[in-house]
């Protein structure tokens, strides 16, 4: 995701490349973004964020510990710290690195091509010069969505952050479905992606709700009918709902609530 945010912000002209310090501990990956981006790599956390503007922390969860202890007591109170670490709450940021203008943000999967959703918060701290630039940065993912109420994160965690896995899975099974009738392969996949795109536009441009939306595809003893009827007897509304109610939870246990 950190490589996605640097090409969002190339690709939207936010900064130059050589404004942009990439810090990692692989000498590979430093590498590869300095030759695939142009942008300046170092291997020191200290040294990259010394003199930025805004220092995203875009490491795994299990290596934020100790990437917060080398910057502990080394930010400036000016430098806005945006945080798209999983798990990682407000306060266990603003605790880790004695910092507190934080922002945390939730962007998901598709961000990595400009299509994602990110949600995100924002400590008092924060100026509003600098939550524009939260804004613009996030917006290069794709759509940003600002919430006052930190606890909106863990929601979107299961639901944005999730639901492309659970969407993806779907279109997985329509293919091998269609496969197993005797479509082929590269036909069922190219019905099935356009078949989701176009239900995903129709609802997004449609005033109505997705259940009206269906019902009017759903002719009465019809073939739609019969695959709808087995899909509620299987449980899928239910496992669905589970799956997310189960992310949320996990989310909250990863923060330590």
């Amino acid at each position: 995701m950190g490589e996605a945010i640097i090409r969002g912000i190339l690709d939207r002209g936010l900064a130059e490349a050589d404004d942009i310090v990439a810090s990692d501990v692989s000498e590979k990956r430093r590498s590869y973004l300095s030759q695939e981006y142009g942008v300046v790599t170092d291997s020191d956390n200290r040294h990259a964020v010394e003199g930025a503007e805004c220092i995203v922390l875009a490491v795994k969860p299990v290596s934020l510990a100790e990437v917060m202890q080398e910057l502990k007591g080394f930010l400036q109170p000016e430098q806005l710290v945006l945080s798209i670490v999983a798990g990682a709450s407000v306060a266990s940021l603003r605790d880790g690195l004695s910092h507190r203008a934080i922002v945390r943000a939730m962007p998901n999967m598709p961000a990595q091509i400009g299509e994602g959703v990110s949600v995100w918060t924002a400590t008092s701290e924060v100026s509003q010069e600098h939550n524009k630039m939260a804004s613009s940065i996030l917006g290069a993912l794709g759509r940003e969505i600002f919430v006052s109420d930190e606890k909106y994160i863990d929601m979107a965690t299961a639901v944005s952050g999730s639901g492309p896995a659970y969407v993806l899975l779907i279109i997985e099974s329509l293919i091998d479905a269609a496969v197993h009738i005797g479509l082929p392969r590269e036909l069922a996949q190219e019905l099935v992606l356009e078949t989701v795109l176009g239900a995903t536009h129709l609802s997004q441009k449609s005033a109505k709700h997705p259940a009206e939306l269906r019902n009017l595809v759903t002719s009465p003893g019809g073939t739609t009918a019969e695959g709808l009827l087995l899909l509620e007897e299987g449980g899928l509304r239910a496992l669905l709902a589970q799956a997310i109610i189960a992310g949320y939870e996990k989310a909250k246990a990863l923060r330590g609530e």
